[in-house]
């Protein structure tokens, strides 16, 4: 990727219809990354307008171009950010701007409470997760006001903000709702919501949801983010289970990042994770970990006996 953004740094604006070109023939993530990044790289008004454009109406949604915005330097995209901040008229640039703060961590200081007030739901969202980003705790009452908001994205941030600003116990309830409901935000929930309780209710609460077979699988998993390596034995147990190997193996890494450097202890070859791991996954394509040979390096680093 650097080689390429190179190439186009070198052959700048005359790059363009090649960049445009390579979207028009695969428009995806990756392909709106670069037209974005190249059009901020440039610092021209009418590439960038186009960037904008084509992210709007993009099929994946605008993450290519959040993205590019996130890849560069502050003060590259400073001008346009504090544009799209306060353009009264397009939300959508409203929501870049906002998006691009929360990125590189900026105080957009007055802006910041007009915005957790805007009329488009997007923005508010964004603009309560740069409130947790930022500490901005001086904001706390619009925040709690934001929990209680019609919308459903705009209440889970504002629950997720308020756990990142010390007020856990408000936002509790809304935490685990989206968690164990298993859309897009239930990891961040899951998360938030075992870091915002006391290490005792945490135990319990995914105590609660390992014995269900609903959400054993959400249990697992959140045994992982509390810290405890001590529970290696028991994640390669579950890693036997078809059902719960994934997050296992999620739960594994995430206590042992160090893993991630061997190149056995996962597996994209069922066959060889067993029969009942073909027959529960069938055609999917999906990384499971090799309970025995996780076992086995477990007692080679010293963490089982």
């Amino acid at each position: 990727m650097e080689i390429s953004l190179d190439g186009i740094r070198v052959a700048s604006r005359a790059a363009w219809p090649c960049v445009l070109a390579l979207h028009q023939a695969s428009p995806g993530k990756g392909e709106l990354f670069v037209v974005s990044w190249a059009a901020l790289e440039f610092e021209s008004a009418d590439c960038v307008a186009q960037a904008v454009e084509i992210g709007r109406t993009a099929i994946d949604g605008p993450g290519g171009l959040l993205g590019a915005l996130a890849w560069h330097a502050p003060r590259v995209i400073a001008p346009w950010v504090r544009a799209w901040i306060d353009d009264a008229r397009d939300p959508f640039k409203r929501f870049l701007g906002v998006s691009a703060c929360v990125e590189h961590r900026v105080d957009p200081k007055q802006m910041l409470s007009l915005r957790l007030r805007d009329p488009d739901t997007s923005v508010r969202a964004a603009t309560l997760r740069l409130v947790a980003k930022l500490g901005r705790a001086d904001l706390i009452t619009e925040v709690r006001n934001a929990s209680a908001d019609e919308d459903q994205q705009v209440r889970y941030w504002a629950a997720w903000a308020l756990s990142e600003l010390g007020w856990g116990d408000f936002a509790d309830p809304e935490l685990r709702r989206v968690a164990v409901q298993g859309d897009d935000n239930a990891l961040s929930a899951l998360r938030a919501a075992v870091k915002a309780m006391p290490m005792k209710e945490a135990r319990s609460w995914i105590g609660s949801l390992y014995t269900s077979s609903q959400s054993a699988s959400l249990g697992v998993r959140a045994a992982g983010m509390l810290g405890d390596r001590s529970i290696l034995p028991w994640l390669i147990e579950q890693m036997g289970n078809p059902a719960l190997a994934v997050t296992a193996g999620a739960s594994f890494l995430e206590l042992f990042p160090e893993a991630r450097q061997e190149s056995d202890l996962f597996t994209n070859d069922l066959g060889a994770a067993g029969l009942r791991f073909e027959e529960y996954f069938g055609d999917q394509a999906v990384s499971v970990p090799l309970a025995g040979k996780v076992l086995e390096w477990g007692q080679r680093q010293g963490h089982i006996k």
